[in-house]
């Protein structure tokens, strides 16, 4: 787990977002068919219609739990169907509660625009600090300064910036604006106006100061949160002030900070668990990684896959390849679903080591399990076997690469990569290997001159005819160039 990565985590997840529950009953209910139904794409309206045609009752209760499910799963269209359908079939009436939350949802999916002309369709007595507080958070999660700021005001004067929440929303617009030296001013003036900061609020204000390195003054903010009677401390804010002593090059403090979140860590929380191991994996700390490993093991009854991914990241990020095969067995044994990620990540390990025959290795025993596997993962010992001069090796990987490739799903091969294995075919390949692999390149990334010239040169070692490659060199409107004259010339 990178640093900022971490840190962005930290920030911005004051509980775990992790669930380590599992719907397991058997009776059939509507948040048991909705909730498996994961593809964004797929709309929920037909399964709500068939249980109400089935004659099934809906419940208020379980509708809003579906779209709290829906939300805390990211799936914000579903959750807005879902509240949407509800409210157009007088389920529920809504109170402002229920449009603040269909507001968020509207600007999630659709853009402030959108929630501007929903908050203002809204009645009177609707519009309350729920439904202004939702427009608020939606101006600053989509970074709308002037919006943002003109809008806080209106609730001044209205009497609705009375919650921590509220000035919350501003700390992170400005947060996520780099703007970090404005932070502290927000709180000040929260406090100035008896707005009362919570854990969050000094955490953002923690963060705006390490993020400027301000060492001193994010100490000065912890101490003040420390002495506030009515704030809990909570391991979060200790780990943030970690991340920071660590980045600062401050090891002793940072081990102290690490010790007072672990302090403040509950038992069975994972999350927390493997925000501490990766911290102490950046401070190359092994046996307190491993120490808290096994803590977590006994604390938590089940070990979800982000649980082993943090663990692997860290034991690879420490250099100790032979531990992370042990928890890669581990979690092999564990019963938990397949997830390429996992093993992914001992496969970047062997290949940051050269091991990139183990990596193979890896990746094969998978795929003969009938378990998924990704371009890029081949890609990557590809990359390792070109920098061996294994260049068959390389060839043969993205082979397999390109078979796994789906169409627009965003993997693009290294270029380098590609020029190297497209270079040694040229020289050495057989024509029917070029072509082979040429059509499945094209299917990846544009033709290009490349392509052509190992066609080319293939071609005229094998004495075939190049009249039919030279026509569609033209038909795809690539020029010859001096590189394309001297292969001709070889005829």
């Amino acid at each position: 787990m990178s640093m900022r990565l971490s840190l962005k985590t930290l920030i911005q997840c004051p509980i775990s977002v992790f669930s380590r529950s599992y719907y397991t009953t058997k009776r059939v209910t509507l948040y048991s068919k909705i909730s498996p139904l994961g593809d964004p794409s797929f709309s929920l309206v037909p399964e709500l219609e068939n249980w109400v045609q089935h004659g099934n009752k809906v419940r208020v209760g379980e509708l809003q739990r579906i779209i709290r499910d829906l939300r805390r799963r990211n799936r914000f269209s579903q959750a807005l169907e879902v509240s949407d359908w509800m409210n157009k079939k007088g389920i529920c009436i809504f109170s402002p509660i229920e449009h603040a939350v269909h507001l968020d949802l509207i600007g999630r999916v659709h853009g402030f625009l959108s929630a501007e002309n929903y908050f203002n369709s809204l009645r009177d007595h609707d519009r309350t600090d729920k439904t202004y507080g939702a427009l608020l958070n939606c101006y600053c999660r989509q970074r709308q300064v002037d919006k943002s700021i003109s809008h806080l005001q209106k609730m001044k004067e209205m009497g609705f910036a009375s919650s921590p929440l509220t000035y919350n929303d501003i700390m992170c617009l400005y947060t996520n604006l780099g703007d970090y030296e404005k932070v502290p001013d927000v709180l000040a003036e929260m406090k100035e106006n008896k707005v009362s900061p919570d854990n969050f609020s000094y955490r953002i204000c923690i963060n705006s100061h390490g993020a400027r390195s301000d060492i001193e003054g994010m100490e000065r903010v912890l101490n003040e949160m420390e002495c506030q009677l009515g704030i809990a401390m909570d391991w979060n804010t200790y780990a943030v002030v970690a991340s920071f002593y660590i980045k600062s090059g401050l090891s002793d403090k940072a081990i102290y900070a690490l010790r007072k979140s672990e302090e403040k860590l509950e038992k069975k929380d994972g999350t927390g668990y493997n925000h501490l191991i990766s911290l102490y994996a950046t401070l190359g700390n092994k046996s307190e990684v491993l120490r808290l490993w096994d803590l977590e093991k006994s604390a938590c009854k089940r070990h979800i896959n982000r649980d082993f991914i943090t663990m692997l990241e860290s034991l690879v990020k420490l250099d100790e390849i032979e531990e992370a095969e042990k928890i890669l067995k581990e979690w092999e044994s564990s019963g938990n679903f397949y997830d390429v990620r996992v093993p992914n990540v001992v496969i970047i390990g062997y290949s940051r080591k050269g091991l990139y025959e183990k990596a193979e290795t890896l990746l094969e025993e998978l795929m003969e399990k009938g378990k998924v596997t990704t371009p890029n993962s081949w890609a990557i010992v590809a990359a390792g076997y070109l920098e061996k001069g294994m260049v068959e090796k390389a060839f043969e990987c993205m082979k397999a690469a390109f078979s796994l490739h789906v169409k627009n799903k965003g993997w693009k091969p290294n270029p380098q990569v590609i020029a190297d294995i497209l270079s040694w075919l040229g020289d050495e390949g057989s024509a029917e290997d070029v072509e082979a692999f040429v059509t499945s390149l094209r299917s990846v990334i544009p033709v290009n001159r490349q392509m052509y010239h190992a066609s080319l040169k293939a071609n005229i070692r094998s004495g075939k005819d190049i009249c039919g490659l030279l026509d569609r060199m033209k038909s795809d409107k690539i020029d010859e160039d001096e590189e394309t004259k001297k292969i001709l010339g070889t005829m």
